[in-house]
């Protein structure tokens, strides 16, 4: 099986490089977590590149590329830690391209690939942790089409957002709708997150919404693994930039006369760091090679990708501070921010236990050694 990139994968993953690395620096990502974790500046910069449609059809104004496409972009994303929520876009893209009607997919998708609307996912209930099928807010037909009422929780720059996708019971099932941000009913209450970025709550009464579909599990299933399969990579985009900067403080930094990387026990401790990190990068590879795939064995790969990332995410984070010592957790140095997203990617879209769960959950009766 040939797991080289295209020369086309390579030249996004190339662009992508040069903007995070010229463009996103330490000290500009500061300044925007400083000024409330949301640059549309930035944003816009990333709609320039046509990262905004990459999940979007061509004659929607997208770039119709698929999840390897994806994967690559959010690695680089990943290594810049970058605020801007693009993983959001990638799920709108999908869902309304795959799920809703011609006229609501016109309305919206160039505008989103445009980087002109940002909409975001709004599943995220106070009981339902991370499960999707847990739902209380309601939709109900109104003369005018359909009305929504309830409340979502950190959703993703969600009071800078346009729009929002939004999971509602509708006669006992979950169907899935578009809410305008500023239709009328609609209030949001911002806040800041682990990792410096923005987020909200989202309040609705009976806010006026257009409905995308009334196999609302299906498609909400299908979004959270396309933001999931973004994490996993973003996490290796990350793990990467962390070890690259613990790697160079080892040989740099110097205790009784010699460089501390050249001490065997720490020696050690970053091979394990790179030995989870190539177990991560595999199953990223795994979960985004399995986004097409049918449902179930979908949810699956996911599941079994976001556990081995959580482990990792959490080791190498760890690792890296503690081989750093004290410097390793101020403000000012960036290893900080790099375990921060690390412990935020960890606990995103579930975290290692809910994962495991899922895992073993999901087991076919055939599963184990003696079959």
């Amino acid at each position: 099986m040939d797991f080289d990139f295209s020369d086309e994968q390579q030249q996004l993953r190339d662009a992508v490089h040069k903007w995070v690395e010229k463009g996103y620096s330490f000290e500009r990502r500061r300044s925007i977590e400083a000024a409330g974790g949301y640059s549309r500046e930035a944003w816009t910069e990333l709609a320039e590149l046509g990262l905004c449609g990459l999940y979007i059809p061509e004659e929607d104004g997208g770039l119709g590329m698929g999840p390897v496409e994806g994967m690559v972009v959010m690695e680089e994303l990943g290594r810049g830690i970058v605020l801007e929520p693009l993983a959001q876009s990638l799920i709108a893209g999908a869902v309304l391209s795959g799920y809703a009607s011609a006229a609501l997919g016109s309305a919206w998708l160039p505008r989103i690939a445009s980087g002109e609307a940002l909409v975001v996912l709004a599943q995220q209930e106070r009981k339902a942790r991370y499960r999707l099928e847990v739902c209380e807010t309601t939709a109900a037909q109104a003369a005018a089409g359909w009305t929504v009422s309830g409340t979502k929780n950190m959703v993703p720059a969600g009071d800078v957002a346009d729009a929002f996708l939004v999971p509602a019971l509708a006669g006992g099932k979950l169907g899935l709708f578009l809410v305008e941000r500023r239709a009328l009913g609609v209030s949001t209450r911002s806040h800041g997150t682990q990792d410096g970025a923005r987020a909200a709550d989202v309040v609705m009464q009976q806010a006026p919404a257009h409905l995308i579909s009334n196999e609302g599990l299906n498609a909400l299933e299908h979004a959270a693994d396309i933001g999931t399969a973004a994490a996993c990579a973003e996490g290796i985009g990350v793990m990467d930039a962390t070890l690259a900067v613990t790697l160079d403080y080892m040989n740099t930094r110097k205790q009784f006369g010699v460089a501390i990387a050249s001490f065997q026990a720490l020696r050690h401790r970053a091979a394990d760091m790179k030995m989870q990190l190539e177990l991560a990068r595999s199953m990223s590879y795994y979960a985004s090679l399995k986004l097409n795939a049918p449902a179930d064995e979908r949810r699956r790969a996911i599941a079994r990708a976001k556990f081995q990332l959580g482990q990792s995410m959490r080791y190498v984070g760890q690792q890296a501070v503690q081989l750093h010592g004290g410097i390793g957790v101020t403000d000012e140095y960036i290893v900080s921010h790099y375990f921060r997203k690390l412990t935020q990617l960890e606990m995103a879209w579930g975290d290692s236990l809910h994962q495991l769960a899922q895992v073993s959950a999901r087991m076919q009766d055939s599963a184990g050694v003696f079959t």
